[in-house]
């Protein structure tokens, strides 16, 4: 920071209760009350009238020579900036900086301080320091600028803020090697020392410390160039939202909404308006600023109330966009609604997640051809992140089981490749803190499971499953019989003709070999042998056909073993149930029925939603007759 340093003499001023006056031995006859201070001062001895264009007009229209009293409260900068004028005029020695420039600037336009009043003025010096020193350096410019939030009338009408705001984005635009001035970077794992060169992101921390109307200036005269990239003016933003806005992360609304929930008003209202105007300064470009960072805004301002419905809207359409982008984390914002008993807010995930789809779907016929195989990506990526994300809501004792199954029906079936994921979630949620979940619910949360695409070690879980409802089970032992009944039956087709094929060749070539040894010993030997020879084959055919048979009595075996083992699962099922007292015994019956009914024999071809269903209706059956009775 630079400063100038004007006059040579010691500071005389001193103050008597609420009276400041300066140490003379000539009388005073100027009285000038600023505010609730009075300045006792002197006209012709010291030089204040002579270099104050104003005062002289003042001291004329009055007429009074004698002893005269000015109020002056209107003066820009008040007290203090008066103060510094009156000493610059009685030559007492005044410390110059970017923090007391303006006021003192605009002070002097006041008092007509000017080169037209006296030469070698006050403004005429104020002029210089800001054009040598506040507009040359970088964080002079930025102090000087943030000085003039209070007085912004002035300030714009001198071209005070024009000429900060053009010197900081000239130096903003300036390449990173070229730059030799201080700033503030104070990134994780930065260390000037190490680093040698200048980061392209040099210039976001100091400007955040602006006011956000000055800050919007700056961004939008950058951007205006288009020097710099979106992500530069993205990180710029992500910068001064750290700096300005709260961590809702770990902010819960207590019962009492008059408590300090609320906070000062006039804070709650100036984070809105930060909001408001970072929302729309986001580039458009897809990717100049992270999801995560989206995804904060977003929060902040369900959680702030009262910011533009417009804002909202485009934050959950922006961050939507770049949903495959999120991780876990990036969603696990808490609810900040007193109503909601849930500490995760599953609401806003799941409005983001259907703004996702409606983007998707709103595609025109040609473009949506064309992105098919981006989209399929894409959404098979959310539909990692939701499960998982479910995995770790599913934890939470008060998270109704209601949102639960709404959030996780909210994705079409393409975007999940298997269902282990969505198993696993489910099994925490009926695993920690709901065990005592009632069995409509149960249904209600498992209904979204496809038994089919479990994967084999899933499906072993889940047959041993106890939170599991009978009928998901049933489902899993039904396809598990049916799919190791369709390979063994697939494996053995392909391997018998095989078999077959294999002996009719040998049995081929033996006959073949065997007729031109039996010519020659016909020759030979005579024609008795030729019985032999027609023995002989007969045998190699009766053992082909023995080798079949007995491939075939395997096969039989097998399936018998298999059928065994799923009567013992389902009867071992079924007793747990009962020990449990979970199901009725119209339940039991159905998983009777449908063994009776050969459900789980080899190669049935029995629907098995539709037997449940059966089964269903069968128990809802024996039910209506018991109230009947």
């Amino acid at each position: 920071m630079k400063f100038m340093k004007i006059g040579t003499k010691p500071d005389t001023f001193y103050t008597e209760r609420a009276t400041r006056s300066v140490v003379s031995d000539v009388p005073s006859d100027l009285l000038i009350q600023i505010n609730n201070i009075s300045y006792v001062l002197h006209k012709l001895q010291f030089p204040l009238l002579p270099k104050c264009g104003l005062l002289q007009r003042l001291c004329c229209d009055s007429g009074d020579l004698e002893k005269m009293n000015i109020e002056l409260h209107d003066i820009p900068g008040g007290e203090e900036a008066f103060e510094l004028c009156a000493k610059f005029c009685y030559g007492i020695k005044i410390k110059l900086s970017a923090y007391n420039f303006l006021p003192a600037y605009c002070a002097a336009k006041f008092l007509e301080m000017t080169e037209s009043v006296d030469k070698g003025n006050f403004v005429l010096k104020l002029e210089a320091f800001l054009n040598s020193c506040i507009l040359e350096g970088w964080k002079d410019s930025i102090v000087t600028l943030q000085t003039t939030v209070k007085l912004p009338d002035w300030s714009e009408n001198l071209g005070i803020i024009r000429k900060c705001i053009d010197s900081i984005v000239e130096k903003i635009l300036t390449p990173p090697p070229q730059v030799t001035w201080s700033y503030t970077y104070t990134r994780p794992g930065y260390n000037k020392k190490h680093h040698h060169s200048v980061p392209k992101d040099w210039w976001t921390e100091d400007i955040s410390d602006l006011d956000i109307d000055l800050f919007r200036c700056i961004v939008t005269a950058v951007r205006s160039t288009y020097m710099l990239p979106p992500q530069l003016i993205g990180e710029a933003l992500h910068v001064y939202a750290c700096r300005w806005l709260p961590d809702t992360t770990n902010i819960r609304p207590p019962p009492d909404q008059n408590s300090d929930y609320n906070h000062d008003e006039t804070l709650m209202e100036k984070n809105r308006r930060i909001v408001d105007t970072i929302a729309s300064m986001i580039p458009g470009d897809k990717g100049s600023v992270s999801v995560g960072f989206l995804l904060r805004l977003l929060v902040i301002a369900s959680y702030l109330g009262g910011v533009s419905p417009v804002t909202k809207r485009e934050l959950l359409r922006r961050s939507s966009l770049q949903l495959e982008e999120a991780t876990v984390n990036d969603l696990l914002f808490p609810s900040h609604s007193p109503t909601d008993p849930e500490f995760y807010d599953i609401d806003l995930v799941l409005a983001l997640l259907q703004s996702f789809l409606v983007i998707w779907r709103r595609q025109s016929p040609a473009a949506a051809a064309e992105n098919s195989h981006h989209f399929f990506r894409t959404v098979r990526k959310v539909g990692k992140i939701i499960d998982s994300y479910l995995q770790v809501v599913a934890r939470d004792a008060n998270m109704p089981v209601s949102k639960v199954a709404t959030l996780a029906e909210a994705l079409p079936d393409m975007a999940r490749e298997d269902h282990d994921d969505i198993y696993k979630a489910i099994n925490i949620y009926l695993k920690q803190e709901h065990s005592d979940l009632s069995k409509a619910d149960k249904k209600r949360l498992c209904r979204i499971l496809d038994c089919q695409k479990l994967s084999p070690e899933v499906r072993a879980h889940a047959v041993k499953n106890e939170r599991l409802p009978l009928r998901i089970v049933v489902q899993v032992l039904f396809f598990e019989q049916e799919r190791g009944s369709n390979s063994k039956a697939a494996a053995t087709s392909h391997r018998l003709p095989g078999q077959l094929e294999q002996l009719y060749s040998s049995g081929k070539q033996t006959s073949t070999t065997s007729r031109g040894e039996d010519h020659a010993a016909k020759q030979r030997l005579g024609g008795d042998d030729e019985k032999l020879s027609r023995g002989e084959g007969t045998r190699r055919t009766n053992n082909a056909v023995s080798e079949t048979t007995n491939a075939t009595g395997k096969r039989d075996i097998y399936e018998q073993r298999k059928r065994s083992e799923a009567k013992s699962a389902v009867e071992f099922t079924e007793r747990r149930a009962l020990n449990r007292g979970e199901i009725q015994v119209e339940e039991v019956n159905m998983g009777r029925e449908i063994r009776e009914l050969g459900i789980l024999s080899a190669g049935s071809k029995l629907d098995a939603s539709k037997m449940i269903h059966k089964g269903s209706r069968s128990s809802e059956h024996g039910r209506d007759k018991a109230k009947d009775r």
